[in-house]
């Protein structure tokens, strides 16, 4: 019994440290594994200068992960127009997070500045996964509270390219900071899992609204918040508008 307690334990700090161990997620509970590339409690100062807030171009092992998930087959934007960011977050948890989105070079450093900003202020996101490790399922990853930018797909139900398809738009906190659509007095939420974050009236961390430092922060870099408008309200959402092509 002493030798197999002693296997165990041996076999649980390997798992570890690989960061297999799993952990609580404070969002809802459940239990969720932690991998070593996408959190750590504590970053050195001159790691933070050197290896995040960075904007790359996407090489053959990212398109690896793109390709055929938010990098649809007939996707019209050149790779040469995106770009692979790689920062640090603080989630609902306290701790320090690695985030990384894609984005259209246009704002790379429009959001790299914000993320920084948002970072040193300790402001709440909850994940900022590419769209891809949820399959480019939007919906997915909105429920996940996963903030991400480019992904090749339509507004739903309008047949139309959404800005997320170029690189132009981004989702903060999606879950906390739902779509809301009151269409013939019938209020519909998107995610339905973030329906109980529609009432905006209502006080929680990672809320958007015009007093928050994210909406303060995309305003300064000249973004539009989808909060603002008329037809419905989508309090995550915020998009530079984008050159016409020629």
């Amino acid at each position: 019994m002493k030798i197999i307690l002693i296997v165990s334990a041996f076999i649980a700090m390997g798992l570890c440290s690989y960061g297999l161990c799993g952990t609580r997620n404070p969002e809802n509970g459940t239990t969720e594994n932690r991998t070593a590339d996408n959190s750590q409690e504590t970053v050195p100062q001159e790691a933070i200068e050197t290896d995040y807030f960075r904007a790359y171009p996407i090489d053959s092992a990212l398109f690896a992960r793109i390709d055929g998930r938010s990098y649809k087959k007939g996707c019209r934007i050149p790779l040469s127009e995106l770009r692979y960011l790689k920062v640090l977050h603080t989630g609902f948890d306290g701790e320090t997070h690695i985030g990384e989105m894609i984005c259209n070079q246009a704002i790379a450093d429009d959001l790299l500045e914000i993320f920084r900003t948002l970072f040193e202020a300790r402001y709440p996101i909850g994940r900022m996964r590419l769209i891809d490790d949820y399959d480019a399922d939007d919906r997915r990853s909105m429920e996940a509270n996963n903030s991400s930018a480019f992904n090749y797909r339509e507004i739903r139900n309008t047949g139309k390219l959404s800005n997320h398809s170029f690189g132009y738009a981004v989702d903060i906190n999606p879950l906390f900071n739902p779509c809301v659509i009151v269409r013939n007095g019938r209020t519909i939420v998107d995610p339905a899992a973030g329906s109980a974050y529609a009432d905006r009236t209502r006080d929680f961390p990672g809320k958007i609204d015009h007093d928050d430092l994210c909406y303060k922060e995309f305003r300064k870099h000249g973004f539009i918040w989808g909060g603002d408008w008329k037809s419905l309200k989508d309090y995550q959402h915020f998009e530079k508008p984008r050159p016409e092509r020629k």
